[in-house]
């Protein structure tokens, strides 16, 4: 019997879903949804916390602030309301609403920006706030996760060798990229450890990340409006970019076979397909960063994907082919 001291050291062992079954190709999805925060972020706020309090940054009773599109936010409130830190997350109008009540449970204070950067979007004006209100408040402990060497080494250290361990043929790995800790983690192992093993960042259409042109995103987790202080594009050996219709199209159809994914792992496992088309029959592995429940509202709802996504100004894409599972009909 395992018996933790904390609410946020539940976690369960490494778990991998082949999902060969689904989508006909040998592609072993690592599930990271199955903690008490209910996603990878859980890591990553771990690190970020575990070297604020090493380096003395962080002291009991502290009040930590952190920008976040939801699921660091959940991760830090979860870390925070066990070891007796205030917690502020602040985060913008696309923030799902589960994730938000979520927040609230944990007693978190969050703060909701409602109007862009003009030039950077939300995740600018997240920041330029984080950073006044840090200035104003010299007792704020502030992560930031999208600079911290922290976010890069928990992956690093962690999500990466259990993944070479699990699957010792791999051929290729694929990341989404958002604050690039995860993907910058795991490309950097692979390239040191295991070099023959590829590894492709997967970005959403509209991020800066990788040169594509700023566009409005509604789906929170991947991209970015502001290029990622911790990312270095020489270390994939490619890219992948993944409009967000076609992050819910792969959603809809990976629930059809089964999996109940987030929006993320939607965009993950859409660009891998289409990247593993035309590559022959390769080992891959992808990581799912979250599950479905916090997109019920979004993802999984038809009038929503209407509202958002129907009307987007991007480049249709050919269906991906799925094995045996059908596209819900609602879904454009």
């Amino acid at each position: 019997m395992t018996i933790v001291q904390h609410p946020f050291e539940i976690a369960a062992p490494p778990l991998f879903l082949d999902l060969n079954k689904i989508t006909g190709r040998r592609l072993y999805l690592k599930l990271e949804g199955h903690n008490a925060a209910g996603s990878i972020k859980l890591r990553t706020a771990s690190a970020l916390v575990r070297h604020a309090e090493q380096t003395g940054r962080l002291r009991p009773g502290a009040t930590i602030i952190e920008s976040s599109s939801g699921n660091l936010g959940v991760a830090l409130g979860v870390i925070a309301a066990s070891c007796g830190y205030r917690f502020i997350c602040v985060t913008d109008v696309r923030c799902n609403h589960s994730t938000l009540n979520l927040l609230h449970a944990l007693g978190a204070e969050v703060v909701m920006i409602d109007t862009p950067h003009p030039v950077h979007g939300f995740l600018q004006a997240r920041l330029d706030y984080v950073r006044s209100r840090c200035a104003a408040d010299p007792n704020l402990t502030w992560l930031n996760q999208y600079e911290s060497q922290a976010n890069r080494l928990a992956h690093y250290e962690g999500t990466a060798p259990a993944i070479a361990q699990a699957v010792p043929n791999l051929d290729v790995l694929f990341v989404g990229v958002g604050t690039g800790g995860t993907a910058m983690g795991c490309a950097q192992y692979f390239r040191e450890h295991h070099p023959r093993v590829r590894v492709v960042a997967v970005d959403t259409a509209g991020s800066v990340t990788f040169g594509d042109q700023p566009r409005t995103r509604y789906l929170p987790g991947l991209g970015s409006g502001v290029k990622p202080p911790l990312v270095d594009p020489t270390v994939f050996d490619d890219v992948v970019i993944v409009p967000e219709r076609e992050s819910v199209r792969c959603c809809r159809q990976l629930a059809g076979g089964g999996l109940l994914a987030g929006g993320s792992t939607g965009t993950v496992v859409s660009g891998a397909l289409r990247w593993l088309a035309d590559r022959g029959d390769m080992v891959a592995a992808a990581i799912s960063p979250d599950l479905a429940d916090r997109y019920a509202d979004t993802v999984y709802d038809d009038t929503w994907v209407e509202q958002h996504l129907a009307k987007q100004d991007l480049p249709d894409l050919p269906d991906l082919q799925f094995a045996g599972v059908a596209l819900p009909e609602k879904v454009s």
